[in-house]
């Protein structure tokens, strides 16, 4: 009876998306890491860079959106509605401040925990995509 439960798990696993080589290695928690992001860099099935002006494309928002929803909502709020907690609302970060917002999430600030060991710079990246869309896209 024990043994249909070992061979369930591993099917659950992947079933919710752990990586075959994985399931049984690691729990399942662990196992779901960050999906990877395209970071505008040259080569097949790389995204272009920002638009002149240094506006995000919509797929980077996107990712981006993706993004904030698994790490940054149970703080921020479900598209940055800020769930009135002591968390910034960041549909009022200044467009003309990313070097704020980097340094606010890599180093954390205030009552945010430091991100820059947990993500990578393309991570930031598209999160900082999505902030400039104030929670729209």
């Amino acid at each position: 009876m024990h043994a249909s439960r070992w061979l369930l798990a591993p099917a659950l696993a992947l079933a919710l998306g752990a990586a075959p080589g994985l399931v049984g290695l690691v729990p399942a928690a662990l196992a779901q890491s960050t999906p990877p992001v395209d970071t505008g860099a040259s080569g097949p099935g790389a995204m272009p860079p920002a638009t002149a002006g240094g506006a995000p494309h919509g797929h980077e928002a996107a990712e981006g959106r993706r993004l904030y929803a698994r790490l940054c909502s149970a703080c921020h709020g479900i598209r940055m509605v800020n769930p009135g907690n002591s968390s910034f609302d960041l549909r009022k970060f200044p467009a003309d401040d990313k070097a704020r917002f980097l340094a606010s999430v890599k180093q954390g600030k205030n009552t945010m925990p430091a991100w820059g060991d947990m993500l990578r710079p393309e991570e930031i990246e598209v999160l900082w995509a999505y902030v400039l869309t104030g929670g729209r896209s």
